[in-house]
């Protein structure tokens, strides 16, 4: 295996492992949404976006990233932590009165662009941002992550629509298709397929990977070539839950702590899985 997916795996297992620690320190947190997108964020900051830096964090010229699945915060403060923008330590802060690391993405921390959560704005957000750096000349890309329940909200087609119409192929969105959501599975809450279909019908470049956890899926589907003139959707099927055997695709885990014996359970195996790969390097 490439040593770059290997390098990858391994960095979203200790993101993982960082999840479930900020979720035992604050007591909360949406667990089984932070696990199906841990690939996605560390394929992202870790390897394919540009002059993400600490040091240099208002640069111009860095791509800019949007999460609309703000509940999922607590996998993107994971990741910046990783990444170097605060002290891991301040992640024992998590849910705590005064932290600036909250439930949802906020602007008061380094590496966030904006605020966000309420469901289904992240998309015209990235619009927004996407089409400000065609009229700047600017370089930059711009990816927003969407979880597959916002997608009932209508704001979400109008940004569909408006992205294909200003022609920004300087925009990359990606879908958490875990198909759970709070109350269910999303095809039986608001159906949403044939999704693919959808987003072609709107005007854009679509690629649908059967594993949206997989390193390697991920790397190619970012790294595929933009239509000229489209922006570009990745539609990822992942697990709810990805890494935790008593959570995955279980609809009760979308905002729930595990207790003191699933907790080690998993920290333990976790490191198992590290000692494995870091062996194989």
């Amino acid at each position: 295996m490439d040593k770059t997916v290997k390098t990858l795996e391994i960095k979203a297992i200790e993101v993982r492992k960082s999840i479930m620690e900020i979720i035992e320190y604050g007591q909360s947190g949406h667990t089984g949404s932070d696990m199906s997108c841990t690939d996605i964020l560390t394929t992202l900051y870790f390897q394919v976006m540009n002059n993400i830096d600490p040091n240099t964090p208002d640069n111009p010229d860095r791509d800019r990233y949007i999460q609309s699945k703000g509940h999922a915060a607590e996998a993107l403060w994971a990741v910046l932590a990783e990444k170097g923008f605060f002290p891991k330590e301040e992640l024992k802060t998590f849910y705590s009165f005064g932290s600036r690391l909250i439930g949802h993405p906020n602007n008061k921390v380094e590496g966030i662009e904006m605020n966000t959560g309420s469901l289904g704005h992240g998309l015209s957000l990235s619009v927004g941002i996407a089409l400000a750096a065609k009229k700047d000349n600017k370089s930059y890309h711009t990816y927003t992550l969407m979880g597959d329940g916002e997608l009932a909200e209508g704001s979400v087609w109008e940004g569909a629509m408006a992205a294909a119409h200003y022609k920004l192929d300087n925009l990359t969105a990606v879908i958490d298709r875990n198909g759970l959501q709070i109350t269910g599975k999303s095809e039986e809450v608001m159906g949403v397929d044939p999704l693919k279909e959808k987003f072609e019908a709107f005007g854009w470049q679509v690629i649908e990977i059967d594993d949206g956890n997989s390193i390697e899926q991920l790397l190619t589907s970012f790294n595929t070539a933009h239509e000229k003139g489209k922006p570009k959707m990745i539609i990822a099927h992942t697990t709810k839950g990805r890494g935790l055997s008593f959570a995955e695709n279980q609809i009760n885990w979308h905002h729930k702590v595990a207790t003191e014996e699933e907790f080690t359970g998993a920290m333990k195996s976790f490191d198992n899985q590290l000692e494995v790969l870091n062996n194989e390097i």
